[in-house]
């Protein structure tokens, strides 16, 4: 197969595979580093290199489970507070492998909406490399994650676009 067969049939496989699908074992660090590593080469105007990504797996992708599932709790009234939806911020964010919180970076050097964009190009990435070494993932914007400013050290010009799920699947 040359190159051009190769890409199309990556492209033509891509999708979202939620945590739900994950299986127990773990991604190689040489295949996560990939991934990353692949967010880097998105075209980004002015080379701002907008991305900002923080990995979580073992003790720190917990402790950002329970803080998800307190932020939900603590911002929803009781009356609209859905214990399944609490169960289920924990349960998606431990099935999967590794979570990885997508960031982007305002440089003030472009519009915002390029360093979005430049950002979105750099996780297509990641999800390509997922899918050439059979990893499923899940980029996912809850509104709570606007609320994780502390546990990311996110900056007066940076924003939180969503979290990013890996596992590997059967």
């Amino acid at each position: 197969m040359n190159k051009a067969e190769v890409l199309k049939e990556i492209i033509e496989q891509r999708r979202s595979i939620f945590p739900k699908d994950y299986n127990e074992t773990e991604i190689s660090q040489e295949v996560l580093d990939e991934i990353l590593n692949s967010a880097t080469f998105a075209p980004n105007h002015k080379r701002t290199k907008p991305w900002r990504f923080k990995i979580f797996k073992g003790e720190e992708k917990a402790k950002l489970a329970l803080e998800m599932q307190e932020i939900y709790k603590s911002t929803q009234a009781p009356q609209v507070f859905l214990e399944k939806k609490y169960n289920d911020i924990g349960l998606k964010i431990n099935k999967a492998d590794a979570v990885v919180s997508i960031v982007v970076n305002f440089s003030g050097m472009v519009p915002e909406w390029e360093e979005i964009a430049a950002v979105s190009m750099a996780v297509q990435n990641m999800y390509l490399s997922c899918t050439a070494n059979g990893v499923g993932s899940y980029w996912s914007s809850p509104k709570i994650v606007d609320l994780l400013k502390d546990s990311l050290t996110i900056e007066e010009n940076q924003k939180c676009l969503g979290l990013f799920y890996m596992g590997n699947v059967d």
